[in-house]
């Protein structure tokens, strides 16, 4: 045996004594020692597996050619047996079967039923001249650029239905609740009764639980709404057989469904599952009776206040600010009140006025 095949039975003799036993978990150890040992047989049969890929006609499909080979070294370990043949033959099988799948699945014009038809395989990153007279690959001729809309609105149509489906069960258990609750306190107002005989105890009725048959109407009025309801939130609303009913019904169904719109709006916007599908309401903020708003204050005079409303602020003149105090203060008060404008302070009512 040649030096190659002595280290190629030598490594995959290393990963077969670091495989663990059936039913058992591998150990780090023995996962780090069988990768090693798995990475030099790699590299021992490395000139083989290009000389096989340039054989078959990969050389286009460097990297998938390489991985079929790795595929192919890892079953041939796991199926090989030392007493039947040597590994540098039992391998190159597997090799070959590998490689010669992976061209049937990239060349398919190498089967007889392709070549009868005289079929040619083409890559898609292959350069072509567009409609546009543009060089550009098949793979963005071929890409269908309304697939991402279209998933978009699918998925945008899935979601609204499974939406709509929570907020209508939503809604049949706030109505189921409301029913029983009344159905309870209906049953707590059963008055008490007298026995046929006056002279016997008078007998008080137990709080009872709901009739049985007060709840089968409660859940076929509830059936019968969500009905309704369903039918008003569906895309096909318009459709339905709506002309056949007499205009009662008909108003009695609209008012129905305005109900209960308006019942799912408010539990959408209160409900914390529904947070992200619609606007909340902000919380408005808590007042005490204490709490008062700041007054406005002004350096200037109220002009709106009564004691305001005969006077009027005038600019002092410094020269007469000085002749103040050479002044009487009465004959000033006097002439102020025959209606002479004082050449300072401010204008005192006219004798009109004090008439």
């Amino acid at each position: 045996m040649s030096k190659t095949t002595i280290a190629l039975e030598h490594a995959v003799a290393e990963v077969i004594a670091n495989r663990p036993a059936p039913g058992v978990a591998p150990t780090m150890r023995q996962r780090i020692l069988a990768d090693r040992a798995f990475a030099a047989v790699l590299k021992i049969i490395a000139p083989r597996i290009r000389h096989f890929i340039r054989q078959y006609g990969l050389t286009g499909h460097w990297d998938d050619a390489e991985q079929c080979c790795a595929i192919g070294v890892h079953r041939a370990i796991e199926a090989y047996d030392p007493a039947r043949a040597q590994f540098t033959t039992f391998v190159n099988w597997q090799l070959r079967g590998e490689l010669q799948s992976l061209r049937f699945r990239l060349m398919t014009d190498q089967r007889q039923s392709a070549r009868r038809v005289e079929a040619t395989t083409v890559s898609l990153h292959a350069t072509a001249i567009g409609a546009d007279g543009e060089a550009t690959s098949l793979e963005a001729m071929i890409e269908d650029e309304g697939a991402l809309d279209r998933t978009e609105a699918g998925v945008e149509g899935m979601m609204a239905d499974d939406l709509r489906t929570a907020l209508l069960d939503a809604y049949v258990a706030q109505l189921r609740e409301v029913g029983i609750e009344q159905l309870k306190r209906k049953a707590r107002a059963v008055r008490s009764v007298h026995a046929d005989s006056p002279s016997l105890p008078r007998f008080r009725a137990r709080p009872s639980t709901p009739d049985p048959i007060d709840l089968a109407d409660l859940e076929t009025r509830i059936a019968t709404q969500r009905a309704l309801v369903e039918r008003r939130l569906s895309d096909d609303a318009g459709l339905g057989d709506d002309t056949e009913t007499c205009p009662i019904e008909r108003e009695r169904m609209r008012q129905v469904a305005k109900r209960a719109a308006r019942v799912v709006a408010e539990i959408a916007t209160t409900d914390p599952r529904f947070a992200g599908f619609a606007d909340r309401r902000k919380p408005l903020p808590r007042r005490r009776k204490t709490d008062h708003g700041a007054a406005e204050t002004s350096i200037l005079p109220d002009a709106r206040a009564p004691h305001n409303a005969l006077a009027r602020v005038i600019v002092l003149d410094p020269a007469a600010v000085d002749a103040i105090e050479g002044t009487d203060p009465i004959e000033r008060t006097l002439e102020a009140l025959r209606g002479e404008l004082p050449p300072y302070g401010i204008a005192a009512p006219t004798s009109n006025r004090l008439q």
